[in-house]
């Protein structure tokens, strides 16, 4: 999927879900509905156990719903051991017959909080990297050479990003609530100088509409707004087509991640970019 090109060589326009389950069944099995018929081409779990049924589970349930790919955004890899996540992930593309994308980063801030809780070394940045390489390597073993899983890897600092060269398909980068477009924009021209691969960009916020899920609590929409921040899309459609696309042009962006609470508002966007 990564590698999909528009016309000309430029990388086509994609848009994922982040669709926890955090409502009843039969309310979010609707939803997935709904965002598959609107086009967008991912349904994506995050990997928070105090938030819903663990994400593997609940993708393998959205793979039957609809023909969309499906994938983690993104697995902790502090949570279990590396072959753990990457038989769980081979198993997934298998079940899917290749929908299946693993996003895999070291776990949100404050994760170390969240391990001690659940009885959990909270190991070093450093160890938690070397899980994730020990995890794709275990997957590519696992996949053999009939199957290829796509890996996406959310980073941040020199190692991680070094790391994704070497191993991701897909990579977007971890931001924090006060980042400026500016560091954004030389983070991704610095890593496109190293290797060309599709850059993802995680928006939390759509106008106004946060995603609580996404981004830390207490998010300011006017904020990001006055941040040039690429963690917030304008409400207005046509507002977002031109950001959207000044975001591919400019910088390279070209699958945008968003809430499923905007999934609705961006529809009319995703129905007419997705696949240019």
């Amino acid at each position: 999927m990564a590698g999909t090109t528009a016309t000309g060589g430029t990388r086509s326009l994609r848009f994922g879900v982040v669709a926890p389950i955090m409502t009843d069944l039969p309310t979010w099995r609707d939803q997935v509905r709904r965002i598959a018929d609107s086009g967008y081409s991912t349904i994506l779990m995050p990997d928070v156990p105090q938030w819903q049924p663990a994400p593997g589970p609940a993708l393998a349930v959205a793979a039957t719903l609809t023909d969309l790919r499906v994938g983690t955004w993104v697995y902790a890899s502090p949570l279990r051991p590396a072959w753990s996540t990457a038989w769980e992930a081979h198993s997934l593309s298998v079940l899917t017959e290749g929908r299946f994308e693993m996003g895999i980063g070291t776990g949100r801030p404050g994760i170390e909080d969240e391990l001690r809780d659940l009885g959990l070394p909270a190991d070093p940045p450093a160890e938690r990297l070397a899980r994730v390489r020990e995890t794709v390597t275990a997957l590519r073993d696992l996949d053999g050479p009939s199957l290829r899983t796509p890996v996406a890897m959310a980073v941040r600092g020199p190692k991680a990003r070094a790391l994704a060269a070497d191993l991701a398909d897909t990579v977007t980068f971890a931001s924090k609530p006060d980042d400026r477009r500016a560091e954004m924009v030389r983070l991704a021209r610095d890593f496109r100088a190293v290797r060309d691969v599709e850059l993802a960009v995680h928006v939390a916020v759509v106008g106004d509409t946060v995603a609580p899920f996404m981004t830390a609590p207490g998010t300011d929409p006017a904020a990001l707004r006055a941040a040039d921040s690429l963690a917030i899309l304008p409400g207005d459609p046509a507002a977002a087509t031109e950001e959207i696309l000044r975001r591919r042009e400019e910088i390279g962006f070209t699958y945008f991640v968003i809430g499923a609470n905007s999934a609705a508002a961006l529809a009319p966007v995703v129905a007419e970019l997705s696949g240019s």
